[in-house]
């Protein structure tokens, strides 16, 4: 097959860092949190981000999804240069392409599993109607339907993980944030939190996960190590554990 023709195979980059760094503050007192980084993620892939703290894998993690933007370079999105768009316009791209799931659930304690859920599509304007049979399809695909009333005081720590997936997940998004998606869980809870992420993966779903654990990061396909903001190894594609 010819490189032209594997090319037109390939899938596209969905994400990509071109020479990205990222300063904060100036003077004697500016810290270097990236330091010119090239990074490709293409549609479908699912991405472990490893690193010590201070590494940079966070800042990388808050460009991705638009909470910040670069000091130098460019991060593409599809093809946009999202450090180009204004804060409106970013926000638009974070609510209509990105989920994102946290190590401390982050949901609202006095509302039910549904009303979480529903709450990205609150700020997107859905009907009440369709909110709720959105809400409810995402908690099926998470293994929650039936506990859809409950708040999350009523549930275990895996099962709040789980809505806070289907609430990342109930826009569609093309790609699922993923920060210690498993660092307040215990080790048979986070295993199961691994496999849901995974076919969410195999469902589309492009994952890229910040961890410190090796064998979270075995569930994904591809290893990224930062160093010092800058990339110290890229894995490149593998089968998952």
């Amino acid at each position: 097959m010819s490189e032209a023709a594997q090319g037109a195979d390939a899938p596209r980059a969905l994400i990509a860092f071109k020479g990205v760094g990222k300063t904060f503050g100036a003077g004697p007192a500016a810290v270097r949190a990236l330091a010119g980084v090239d990074l490709e993620v293409r549609e479908g892939e699912f991405i472990a981000i490893m690193g010590p703290s201070g590494s940079g894998k966070s800042t990388a993690m808050n460009i991705i999804g638009c909470l910040d933007t670069p000091s130098a370079g460019a991060y593409l999105f599809k093809g946009v240069d999202v450090g180009r768009l204004d804060r409106r316009s970013r926000a638009l791209v974070r609510r209509r392409f990105l989920g994102f799931v946290f190590q401390g659930f982050n949901l609202l304690a006095r509302t039910s599993a549904a009303e979480n859920v529903e709450l990205p599509l609150v700020y997107r304007g859905t009907a009440p109607g369709e909110r709720r049979r959105l809400a409810l399809a995402a908690l099926d695909r998470v293994g929650l339907l039936g506990r859809e009333g409950h708040t999350p005081s009523e549930l275990s720590g895996g099962q709040q993980q789980r809505v806070a997936i289907a609430r990342a997940i109930v826009t569609q998004p093309a790609v699922l944030l993923a920060d210690e998606p498993t660092g307040n869980l215990d080790t048979k809870t986070s295993h199961e939190i691994m496999r849901l992420l995974t076919d969410l993966n195999g469902q589309g779903i492009t994952v890229i996960m910040v961890t410190h654990e090796a064998d979270m990061a075995a569930y994904a396909r591809r290893t990224v190590r930062f160093l010092d903001g800058r990339i110290a190894e890229d894995g490149g594609t593998r089968e998952a554990a």
